[in-house]
């Protein structure tokens, strides 16, 4: 362990490592405790250390980096700000260890919130992707304390920019939001980087309201194509207004025929919430033609296969290919019973409770579509000052 006054130029030309010693330091005189280690394995490459003891009186050798990569002026300075800290209590082998033991981003989203997640998320499927697709290869090597705001940010904008619909892009960032704020319940990290990170928030929702012809040729093809069950299934959603999981989960056991009504199961709602939803005669009927009561414990069945209706996306394609109605989405079907609803002048409340909605403010969307209700409301009174316009003056009798 020699001791001398190392320059840059010793540093440059005589550190080496004798042939009979596996390793050797080379301790700097003006520097009490940095060292520059030599390894016979790897003669070099040498790298500096810093010598100290912590409050325990152990000796401890903290590691600042590569010889080739720090000079031996930048190497005093790091010993001599690391010194400092020890002055004042600090261990950076201590501290060292800890940040090792601070999980990686993609350690917590694997480990922790993947197995949190999967038994409460319905959603977990898509999680999962967004995670192994995107997330994990882009910020996955962070530790939880390294994330900042600004690389989520970055994260986030740079979604954008590939191309991602700006509703994508904000399912990143929830779920990025999400799952942290657990790390920060579950005391694994002090504060959440992704809780100021603003959402895109455009609105991309589409509305596709059948015009009274088009609806015309949708049942015309729904009450005659040959795939029935799947038909029959669409038939169910257009007179409900349910979601399609709903209807394809349904069991005969949830029908209550007397009291007209269809009680979801908690498992099978979006809200997670048990609720029953009013069976109109239109939906009655679909029952009465599906032949799968007493016979199936599920409402609608795959016909070859007898076991539950799973996949429908293909035969709907041909469906309203044939109905002349090519971009139309089973969800549209959904907005369709809303949009009568409305426009038969019903609320917006008997609208909220009926498609199941738990915030209020979901049901708003549609609350333009009342204006019509309100505009034939209106008319009305103008109808009643045309007809009053049209009568002559009562003569005024003047006494």
């Amino acid at each position: 362990m020699p001791v001398v006054p190392l320059t840059q130029a010793y540093i440059d030309n005589e550190l080496h490592c004798p042939p009979d010693k596996k390793r050797i330091e080379w301790c700097d005189a003006n520097s009490p405790g940095l060292y520059a280690e030599v390894r016979s394995v790897n003669p070099a490459n040498p790298t500096w250390y810093l010598r100290y003891r912590d409050a325990t009186g152990k000796t401890c050798h903290q590691r600042i980096g590569a010889v080739r990569d720090i000079s031996l002026a930048d190497a005093r300075k790091r010993a001599k700000e690391l010194k400092a800290k020890i002055a004042l209590g600090s261990n950076p082998q201590q501290e060292a260890r800890e940040a090792k033991a601070v999980l990686t981003l993609k350690e917590f989203l694997e480990d922790k919130y993947t197995p949190y997640a999967q038994a409460r998320k319905r959603s977990f499927k898509y999680d999962e992707s967004m995670i192994k697709l995107r997330i994990v290869p882009t910020l996955g090597h962070f530790r939880l304390n390294q994330l900042t705001r600004h690389q989520i940010q970055t994260f986030h904008t740079d979604l954008r920019a590939e191309g991602l619909a700006p509703a994508t892009c904000d399912h990143h960032l929830k779920l990025l939001r999400s799952a942290l704020n657990l790390a920060v319940q579950w005391e694994m990290l002090d504060k959440n980087p992704v809780a100021k990170v603003p959402l895109f928030r455009e609105d991309n929702r589409l509305e596709r309201y059948l015009k009274d012809e088009e609806l015309n040729r949708l049942l015309g093809v729904l009450r005659t194509y040959r795939a029935r069950a799947v038909c029959n299934a669409m038939l169910y959603l257009l007179a409900t207004g349910a979601r399609l999981n709903e209807a394809l989960q349904a069991r005969w056991e949830h029908i209550d025929k007397v009291n007209r009504t269809w009680r979801i199961p908690a498992k099978n709602s979006k809200s997670k919430r048990v609720r029953s939803v009013p069976l109109n005669d239109a939906a009655l009927g679909v029952l009465a033609n599906l032949g799968t009561e007493g016979k199936n414990e599920y409402l609608f069945i795959n016909t070859k296969t007898k076991e539950p209706l799973t996949v429908v996306n293909t035969v709907w394609g041909r469906i309203r290919i044939a109905a002349g109605l090519p971009k139309l989405r089973i969800h549209d079907l959904r907005h369709q019973h809303a949009s009568m609803l409305v426009n038969s002048g019903r609320s917006l409340y008997e609208v909220q409770q009926i498609l199941g909605h738990s915030d209020p403010s979901v049901t708003q969307r549609y609350a333009h579509l009342s204006t019509r209700t309100l505009q034939d409301a209106s008319n009305s009174a103008s109808e009643k000052i045309a007809q009053a316009a049209k009568q002559p003056p009562a003569l005024r009798v003047v006494s």
